[in-house]
C-alpha cells in the first residue's frame, strides 16, 4: 500500500504542476504538488532523509534544467518568474520525483545501470508528456535536444539514487508510511 499511496501523491502532484502551468492556474499546481510533498514527509518513517533527499533533487534539477534553459534545449511559455531560471513548478516536479526513490521506485535502488537507463527513456517521456500537455516547449533541433535531456537524467538518476542509497543507509535502512502497521516477523 505505500507504494501504491506514493505512487499516487506522485501522478497527482505531476498532473497538478503541468496541467497547472498549461492551464494558467501555476500557483495552484506547484501549492497543489507541495502539500502532497509535505503529506509524504509527514508520513514517511524516514522524514530526515526525505527532506534530505528532495533538497538534493531539488538542487540537481535546478542545475540541470537551468543549464538547459541557458542551452536553449526548451523554453517554457508559461509559469517563468525569472527569465533565466526554470518555473517553479520544475523545482517542485524534482521534489515530488525524490519522494518516489524510497518508495514506488525503490527497485532502483543499488542498480545505477538500471537507474541511468531509467533516466535516458523515462525523462524524455515524461518530458514529451509535459510537452503535449503545454507546459513546455522543446526547441530545434528537438530530436537532438530529448537527446541530450535523456542523456543528462541517464547521469542524474542514478546520482540521485547514490544519495538516497547513502542517506537511507546512514539513516539505517526502512522506508514506509507510518499509517502502514508494522508486521512482526517473530509472532
Amino acid at each position: 500500500m505505500t507504494r501504491v499511496a506514493n505512487f499516487a501523491f506522485y501522478q497527482i502532484g505531476w498532473f497538478a504542476c503541468v496541467l497547472g502551468v498549461a492551464w494558467g492556474f501555476q500557483w495552484f499546481g506547484v501549492a497543489s504538488a507541495l502539500c502532497l510533498v509535505l503529506i509524504h514527509f509527514w508520513l514517511a518513517s524516514d522524514r530526515a532523509v526525505q527532506i534530505k533527499l528532495a533538497l538534493a533533487a531539488a538542487a540537481v534539477g535546478l542545475i540541470i534544467d537551468t543549464a538547459q534553459l541557458g542551452a536553449g534545449v526548451f523554453a517554457f511559455p508559461r509559469g517563468s518568474v525569472v527569465e533565466w531560471l526554470p518555473p517553479p513548478f520544475m523545482t517542485v516536479l524534482w521534489l515530488q520525483f525524490a519522494t518516489t526513490l524510497r518508495y514506488c521506485m525503490s527497485w532502483l535502488g543499488g542498480r545505477y545501470g538500471l537507474s541511468a537507463a531509467f533516466g535516458l527513456f523515462g525523462a524524455p517521456l515524461a518530458f514529451f508528456a509535459g510537452e503535449r500537455l503545454g507546459a513546455i516547449d522543446f526547441l530545434s533541433p528537438r530530436l537532438a535536444h530529448y537527446t541530450a535531456l535523456g542523456l543528462l537524467w541517464s547521469v542524474s538518476v542514478p546520482l540521485l539514487v547514490y544519495i538516497s542509497d547513502r542517506l537511507a543507509a546512514r539513516a539505517g535502512g526502512g522506508s514506509e508510511y507510518c499509517w502502514m502497521p508494522k508486521t512482526n516477523v517473530d509472532s
